[in-house]
């Protein structure tokens, strides 16, 4: 009888649990052997988010925790670590904060979370109340780390005072973890109150890190490098290690042994080419590796339905702000110009400038740019010179993204054009099929376009078919169908204008080779052979136009089908 297969740690971030109930685990403890190795009295880890930052902070807490199951190591790269291992593992308390629960719409109730995720974190020891070691005095101390209304002065000092009281009663310094260290100052960004978060964590963190003699060592995580002026003010000891950094590269994400061997675990090998396709790609130092969130949501799938096509995982875990920011700036020509080319899977050279505040990254386009790159929408091809960097879009998912913000960019502002596309529309219900095509061209130059052999035709032709449906929303009392079934199938745009006795079929193509006019005139005789006209006719529409619109890159013909 076969085994049953792993199950997969699809938002599992518990590095315990994962390893205890027989879920399937890519083994990224060689992170703790860089580590010890390259010591650094603070570590920051910048990655994009989905990447394996918490489940990575997750194994270090088990790892070094004196609570720690040892056994969970069974197997792994680190347990062949001998030495390593008699010397760290299990051998001190460990302090671990996740700060990705700060989430409010003002100062005082982002101080209130921060409070009780703190407390919690204190909560654990409260056996120090119960130390032989601890003077009472001490245990006056860490009852205020435990009380609802701590203040400002208490919190900030809260990691520094626990630090001490563990190294007392333990008579070991303490390892922190801070997870998620930038997601308070992004949201307070977003809401206003940044300036007091900023002020809050830098407190926080210059008492943890900077003045704490009871710190081992710290790791902390977070998707932006923030400018140390702003946060880590006189913090000498921080060691940075960035998406450009070499090492500790292969830690946080899939490489492609790793993947490969998952899915031939999986039984999915004839799918490993698609997975590469839609989720590889990112470049981190020296490595390229896969989304893990991406891999294991599609692997998933997998094995619901063997057939089961890719999807974009990745876009519904964030706003997806810093590519609606970006597109505002395409009224640019030559950021429009470089959107194009990175659709096209092409590659551009910026200045990328790691360390931001949250306040200038939408200060200028070129601060847009950094923060797209550290942020995973973008990735490095090839080597930098200086500040200066290559970039592409890393796969076909977050070319998808790119693409679904672009139409949805062009849907928010189409009505500025209103003239234009009123003339478009009056056009196509006067039969002028010639002003159809110079109005529809006119309009896609000005749009980004969606242009070149990389991008699937399919995913061309919903673009195209997409602007139109954009442009004929400008006439509110018209009846707009898409994909409509008609006859034997399913018209691309059915137009039903207000005089109530006309019906409007469009078929859209896209000219793959660039011949517009045999593009044209296969949708057209796809129009007559599916007989979507029948449809209407039962319905009691006589006066019936059918249009073939074809698109190769910037340009379109439009053929209006002879009455019979």
């Amino acid at each position: 009888m076969e085994m049953p297969k792993k199950k997969l740690p699809i938002g599992n971030e518990n590095f315990e649990e994962i390893r205890k109930e027989n879920f399937y685990y890519v083994d990224k403890t060689g992170l703790i052997i860089e580590l010890l190795h390259n010591w650094g009295a603070v570590n920051l880890f910048t990655r994009p988010r989905r990447f394996g930052k918490s489940l990575n902070m997750s194994m270090l807490e088990h790892f070094f925790s004196l609570k720690g199951d040892k056994s969970i190591f069974d197997g792994l790269k680190i347990s062949k670590e001998a030495m390593l291992c008699r010397e760290y593992m299990g051998k001190f308390p460990v302090v671990s904060v996740s700060l990705k629960g700060i989430d409010a719409r003002n100062y005082e109730m982002a101080f209130q979370m921060a409070v009780q995720i703190m407390k919690r974190v204190h909560a654990k020891f409260q056996y120090l109340l119960e130390s032989e070691v601890l003077s009472e005095q001490d245990k006056r101390e860490y009852r205020k780390l435990l009380d609802d209304n701590m203040s400002e002065a208490v919190f900030c000092n809260s990691l520094r005072i626990l630090s001490e009281l563990l190294e007392k009663h333990h008579g070991q310094k303490v390892i922190l973890l801070v997870d998620e260290y930038d997601v308070p100052l992004a949201k307070a960004h977003m809401n206003g109150y940044y300036d007091q978060m900023v002020l809050l964590i830098r407190n926080l963190f210059g008492e943890a890190l900077k003045t704490n003699s009871s710190l081992k060592f710290a790791v902390l995580t977070g998707c932006l490098r923030i400018s140390k002026e702003s946060i880590f003010t006189g913090l000498n000891n921080l060691k940075v290690r960035s998406v450009t950094d070499v090492r500790f590269d292969e830690y946080f994400g899939f490489t492609d042994p790793e993947v490969r061997m998952l899915f031939d675990y999986y039984g999915f090998t004839d799918s490993y080419d698609t997975a590469k396709k839609w989720y590889d790609g990112y470049r981190f130092g020296n490595v390229e590796v896969y989304c893990p969130w991406d891999v294991l949501n599609y692997c998933d799938s997998l094995l619901d339905d063997k057939d089961a096509q890719p999807e974009n995982y990745w876009i519904n875990t964030s706003s997806n702000d810093a590519v609606k920011r970006f597109m505002e700036e395409s009224a640019n020509a030559a950021t429009k110009r470089d959107i194009e080319s990175l659709v096209a899977g092409g590659v551009i050279t910026k200045e990328i400038h790691q360390e931001l505040t949250y306040p200038e990254i939408y200060e200028t386009i070129d601060n847009i740019w950094s923060l797209l790159f550290t942020t995973g929408y973008l990735t490095k091809q090839g080597k930098a010179e200086g500040r200066q960097m290559k970039l592409a879009i890393p796969n076909l998912e977050i070319r998808d993204i790119f693409v679904t913000q672009i139409m949805e960019f062009f849907k928010e502002n189409v009505r500025e054009d209103k003239d234009m596309l009123n003339r478009f529309c009056d056009a196509l219900q006067n039969k002028d099929a010639e002003n159809v095509e110079k109005i529809f061209t006119e309009y896609l130059r000005k749009t980004i376009s969606i242009r070149d052999t990389a991008v699937r035709t399919d995913m061309k032709e919903n673009f195209c078919h997409g602007v139109l449906l954009g442009i004929l929303g400008v006439k509110m009392r018209w009846g707009i169908s898409s994909n409509r079934e008609l006859g034997e199938g399913y018209a691309d745009i059915l137009v039903e204008p207000d005089t109530g006795d006309m019906g409007i079929i469009i078929e859209v193509k896209y000219a793959h080779d660039g011949n517009l006019d045999a593009a044209c005139k296969e949708a057209l005789k796809q129009i007559e052979h599916t007989g979507y006209e029948d449809g209407l006719k039962d319905d009691g529409v006589e006066n019936i136009l059918k249009y073939g619109i074809a698109c190769y890159k910037k340009q379109c013909r439009v053929m209006l089908a002879e009455k019979h």
